[in-house]
């Protein structure tokens, strides 16, 4: 008799089963994903959303904007308020905002007997809707336009090098071109000079001061230094255009914190002579804001 070997007795059935008797829930690996079930239907989300009631269109024809003031000239109805058109100023009241500003940038008031000396003859009077680059001009020198900003010639005794007629200043170079090309026609005989310190040397522009000058445009900076040594001469100087316009800072020749403290220094030491003796005339090119305006001039009583 072969003995049959004794096989190992098994677990007890209550490590795999409760007293109860229902077997114990195994135990998940908190790593390993729970799968979901599809056996069940999942259960829908309805998003309640409102619509808006459209509102009926008007109608009738539409309902007409307040007027707002122009805006056109200097392209930019900026900070500020509203702008006024230099056209649309009178004589005296664009007057009044040179001296205004020429006190508040030199911190001094004026006496009675220097205000007597300006006159409303010192700012050319514009029309409104006139073109400012050409008919402004040809009105300031009247019938005589075509000798003084067209002929190319020096005439001895008469005109000399470097003198132009016609000064354009502005705050910066690139709006310095901007102006020059509204001059073209001025410009075919006798080319302008340019008088900004943007890729020109004082060397090259003395050079060209050399020769007959009817239109010269430029910034404060460079025009006083090339009158300090003589090389710019303000002799046969009649109109001295102004440009007002704004930068992307809405800022402008009188606001321009460097810029207008050279303008002040040229106005001054040259300028201001000429105006009070009657032989030069100021033109405002562009828009003034309201702000500006409202600094300068005091108000009404």
């Amino acid at each position: 008799w072969r003995r049959r070997r004794s096989r190992p007795p098994r677990p007890p059935a209550a490590s795999a089963r409760s007293r109860t008797g229902h077997p114990k829930p195994l135990r998940r690996n908190p790593r390993v994903p729970t799968p979901k079930s599809t056996s069940g239907k999942k259960k829908e989300k309805h998003k309640h959303t409102t619509h808006k009631e459209k509102k009926p269109r008007p109608t009738g024809p539409p309902a007409k904007k307040p007027d707002e003031p122009d805006q056109v000239a200097a392209g930019d109805g900026a900070a500020g308020g509203g702008v006024l058109l230099s056209a649309a100023m009178p004589p005296a009241w664009q007057l009044e905002f040179l001296i205004r500003s020429f006190e508040r940038a030199v911190k001094m008031r004026l006496s009675r007997l220097e205000l007597d000396s300006y006159s409303e003859g010192c700012v050319v009077p514009l029309a409104e809707g006139r073109d400012q680059d050409v008919d402004h001009v040809k009105g300031a020198f009247g019938a005589s336009w075509k000798e003084e900003l067209c002929e190319g010639q020096v005439v001895e005794g008469e005109i000399g090098v470097g003198s132009p007629a016609l000064l354009v200043i502005s705050l910066a170079a690139l709006r310095s071109l901007e102006l020059l090309r509204g001059l073209k026609m001025f410009t075919k005989e006798c080319r302008p000079v340019k008088l900004f310190a943007k890729h020109l040397k004082v060397e090259e522009q003395v050079a060209m001061l050399n020769a007959r000058v009817n239109i010269a445009c430029g910034t404060p900076s460079r025009i006083k230094k090339l009158i300090d040594i003589e090389a710019l001469s303000l002799s046969r100087l009649k109109l001295v255009v102004l440009d007002m316009q704004k930068d992307a800072k809405s800022f402008n020749l009188f606001t321009l914190p460097q810029v207008s403290n050279e303008f002040w220094d040229l106005y001054k030491g040259y300028l201001d002579p000429k105006v009070r003796e009657g032989n030069m005339r100021i033109c405002f090119y562009g828009a003034v804001s309201e702000r500006d305006i409202t600094k300068a001039l005091p108000p009404a009583e």
